[in-house]
């Protein structure tokens, strides 16, 4: 019986392939030896080579093209990360007492401006909620969200009275791409009202997207009080 005496790990070949360009040895633009060599190398087959190399491309150490073999980057691509939380937990991390306040919900078929944002059909039905979080009596967030009925139908009994849409969503249905933007934008009367701030006043504003496969599954658009801050690393 041949007994599997591979020892090294992805990991390992991660380290070492990271210590040989920040050492130098693997200058940018160096075409790294083809994954047999590796696999030689290392003493592991040559699945664990690819999956290790895979990762640093991901991470944007490495640049890998089909019949040209992997490069290494001239200036890494790194990416931020970003969770999405739930509000609840951003006030309860920051030592405050949550509080939701449903502001209105109603089924209306998708807008012209949502319908070409999302791919709709016109007229394709939505659940339009506006909502209000807080920091004890302290506004924290206006959320101006659309579900999209036909991709979460579930959405035509569900009460926002006490639970809000994206806690609902979290636990009705799962996605599997989110496109998220931020802006500066101008607080128009809904949003300055319920923020506490002056009409027109710039507001740090937050878009989210999220699809379920190819099928839209909500826009949001979310507007935070005076002082919210995001960080993320890299």
């Amino acid at each position: 019986m041949t007994q599997n005496t591979e020892t090294t790990s992805y990991k390992d070949i991660k380290r070492t392939v990271l210590r040989r360009i920040r050492s130098g040895e693997w200058q940018p633009d160096t075409l790294l030896p083809n994954e047999q060599d590796l696999a030689v190398e290392f003493s592991c087959t040559r699945t664990t080579v690819n999956r290790a190399l895979r990762e640093l491309a991901d991470e944007g150490f490495l640049e890998r093209r089909r019949k040209a073999g992997t490069r290494v980057l001239s200036a890494p691509h790194r990416q931020a990360r970003f969770t999405i939380p739930l509000v609840r937990d951003e006030v309860e991390a920051l030592g405050g007492t949550y509080r939701y306040a449903l502001v209105s919900q109603q089924f209306l078929p998708a807008p012209e401006w949502l319908s070409a944002r999302l791919a709709l059909q016109t007229g394709q039905a939505a659940m339009h909620v506006r909502c209000m979080h807080y920091s004890g009596n302290t506004p924290f967030q206006f959320e101006d969200r659309w579900i999209v009925v036909d991709s979460v139908p579930q959405v035509k009994d569900a009460d926002f009275s006490a639970l809000g849409p994206n806690d609902w969503l979290v636990q009705t249905v799962p996605f599997t791409n989110v496109e998220l933007t931020f802006l500066a934008s101008r607080a128009d009367a809904s949003a300055a009202g319920f923020l506490d701030l002056p009409e027109g006043e710039p507001v740090f504003t937050a878009e989210r997207i999220t699809w379920l496969q190819d099928k839209p599954v909500t826009f949001a658009k979310m507007y935070f009080a005076a002082g919210y801050r995001m960080t993320t690393q890299f």
